[in-house]
C-alpha cells in the first residue's frame, strides 16, 4: 500500500470544483465540518458510554468519548507522521501527508461510534440476539424469514455491529443532499472500517484482528468495494485503522476507570490493590505507573485535598494516556512494514510494555463498573425496551411495501419511521428481488432503532405502552 493512494481525497459522489471558489479548506477539513454539523453526531450526546441514562454532568457519553478518541487519534497521527518523515520510511509521505493523516484521524475519532444503537454495547447484543431468535420464527408468505434470506443477509443480523452501522450512517442514512449520506472522502471511510470482511468471513480463531467482526453489510458491498479499490487496501486494513483503534482503546480503558471512581464504584485503595495483585515484576513501565499513582495520592494528602484518592486517579489517568500513546506510536513504527503490506495481525498495544496495564484496566472496569447493580438493572430494562420496539417495527416492516395487506397498527408503526430512512429504503429497493427487499426492510428497522438516543428509545417505549 502507498500513502498517495491511501490518503485518497475522492468521494463516492464526485462534484465539479468551481475555479472561483474561495474555500481554501482541504477535503479532509471539509469532512470535519460536515461531521460536526450533523444531527447524527449530535445524537451521541444522549447515547451511553458506560452508564445508561446517567444524569451526572461528569460521566462520559458517546459524544464526549468520541471527542477524546478524536483528540488521541490526532496526537497519534502527529507522532507517527513525524517519525515516518524523520526516519524516511516512505518517499511519498510529506508534510502535507502529515496534515492529511491528522485530519483524517480527527474525523475518524468523531465517527467511530456514530452507528451505535441506544444503551451502549449491550444494545448491540440485544439486536443480535433478537434476530438469532426471531428470524427462524417469523414468517413472510408462509415461509420463515431465515429461509428467504441468503447466508450473508442472515449473518449481517446475527453479527450486528455498531462499527458496521457507522459506515452505513455516513454513506447513506444521513440524508444531506442525496442518498450518499455525508459523502465523505474515501480515505476517511476506509479508516473507520476496522474489520474489512463480510459477515460470512468472520473468523475469530484466525488470530488476525481484521477478521474479528464484520465491516460492511451486504447492502453496502458496492460502497465497500469502491473504497477498497480507490485506497488500494485490497482486503487489508487501512493503516490508519490501527491508529484509530489504538486511540479508542486508550480512551475507554482509562476513562472507564475514572468514571467508575467518580461514581463511587471503585476507590483509590481498591484500584491500587488490583494493580499490585500479581504485578509483573520484570515490567518497568508497569511498576513506574504504580509508583506514579502512589506519588499522586501522597501529594494530594500532603496538600489536604478533600478527596485525595479521586484526585490521584484523575491526575494519574492523564499520565497513563501519554504513556499509552507513546507505546502505540512505537509499536506502529516497529511494525511499519507489515502494516503497510497488510500482514500485521494484532492491535498496536499488543506486545508492548503497556499492554499489561491496558488489559488490567479493562478487567478492573468490567468487574467494578459494568457488573455493578445499577448497570445490570438498566441493561435488563434496556433489553425489555429494545425487544419491544424491534417486535413492533419488524412485524410492520415484513409486509411493508408488498402486496400483503397490513393492519392498522402495522401501518401506523411504519409511519413513525423517519421519512429520510424510508426514502433511502425506496431508492435502494427499486428493482431488487423479493428476497433482497425483505432484507432491506429488516435493515430499515435496525437503521431506525440505531438512530435513536437512549432517552428517545425510552420515551417511545413508554408512549407505545400507554405509560405517561
Amino acid at each position: 500500500m502507498e500513502w498517495k493512494q491511501l490518503l485518497c481525497e475522492e468521494r463516492i459522489r464526485q462534484f465539479q470544483k468551481s475555479r472561483q471558489s474561495n474555500d481554501l479548506r482541504t477535503e479532509f477539513e471539509k469532512d470535519y465540518h460536515r461531521i460536526i454539523g450533523s444531527a447524527s453526531f449530535r445524537r451521541l450526546q444522549d447515547k451511553t458510554q458506560v452508564f445508561p441514562l446517567d444524569k451526572s454532568d461528569f460521566i462520559r457519553t458517546r459524544l464526549t468519548h468520541s471527542l477524546e478518541v478524536s483528540s488521541f487519534g490526532k496526537s497519534l497521527g502527529q507522532n507517527i507522521s513525524q517519525r515516518i518523515i524523520k526516519e524516511k520510511k516512505a518517499s511519498d509521505f510529506t508534510m502535507e501527508s502529515q496534515g492529511a493523516v491528522c485530519d483524517i484521524l480527527q474525523c475518524a475519532g468523531l465517527l467511530h461510534d456514530i452507528g451505535n444503537p441506544p444503551f451502549g454495547h449491550f444494545g448491540e447484543t440485544v439486536i443480535r440476539e433478537y434476530f438469532i431468535r426471531k428470524l427462524p420464527e417469523l414468517t413472510f408468505k408462509g415461509k420463515a424469514l431465515n429461509e428467504w434470506l441468503t447466508e450473508q443477509m442472515q449473518q449481517d443480523f446475527y453479527h450486528f455491529e455498531g462499527n458496521t452501522q457507522a459506515l452505513r450512517v455516513v454513506s447513506k442514512l444521513h440524508f444531506l443532499v442525496d442518498d450518499h449520506g455525508m459523502n465523505l472522502t474515501k480515505a476517511l471511510l476506509a479508516t473507520i472500517i476496522k474489520y474489512p470482511v463480510a459477515s460470512t468471513e468472520i473468523n475469530k480463531k484466525s488470530g488476525n484482528i481484521k477478521d474479528k467482526k464484520m465491516g460492511y453489510y451486504y447492502a453496502d458491498r458496492d460502497i465497500f468495494g469502491q473504497i477498497q479499490e480507490s485506497c488500494g487496501t485490497n482486503g487489508a486494513r487501512h493503516p490508519l485503522s490501527y491508529i484509530l483503534e489504538a486511540a479508542d482503546d486508550i480512551a475507554y480503558k482509562t476513562a472507564d476507570i475514572e468514571d467508575a471512581c467518580k461514581k463511587g464504584l471503585l476507590s483509590y485503595k481498591q484500584l491500587m490493590e488490583e494493580l499490585k495483585k500479581d504485578a509483573p515484576q520484570e515490567n518497568e513501565s508497569y511498576k513506574t505507573c504504580i509508583d506514579i499513582l502512589e506519588k499522586r495520592y501522597d501529594k494530594a494528602k500532603t496538600k489536604q485535598y478533600e478527596n485525595p484518592g479521586q484526585y490521584a486517579v484523575s491526575n494519574w489517568i492523564v499520565g497513563v494516556q501519554g504513556m499509552l500513546i507513546a507505546a502505540a506510536t512505537q509499536s506502529f513504527m516497529e511494525h511499519y512494514d507489515s502494516i503497510m503490506e497488510g500482514t500485521y495481525t494484532k492491535e498496536l498495544l499488543y506486545g508492548t510494555e503497556m499492554e499489561e496495564l491496558a488489559n488490567r484496566l479493562s478487567d478492573i472496569a468490567f468487574r467494578y463498573a459494568f457488573q455493578c447493580m445499577p448497570i445490570l438493572k438498566l441493561e435488563v430494562a434496556a433489553e425489555t425496551m429494545l425487544t419491544f420496539l424491534l417486535d413492533k417495527f419488524v412485524d410492520a416492516a415484513i409486509t411493508f411495501d408488498t402486496d400483503e395487506k397490513q393492519n392498522a397498527i402495522q401501518q401506523k408503526m411504519m409511519q413513525l419511521i423517519s421519512e429520510n430512512y424510508l426514502r433511502i429504503y425506496r431508492i435502494h429497493a427499486e428493482g431488487k428481488s423479493e428476497e433482497e427487499k425483505l432484507y432491506l426492510r429488516l435493515l430499515l428497522v435496525t437503521d431506525y432503532v440505531c438512530g435513536m438516543t437512549d432517552s428517545y428509545a425510552k420515551s417511545l417505549y413508554q408512549e407505545l405502552n400507554g405509560i405517561i
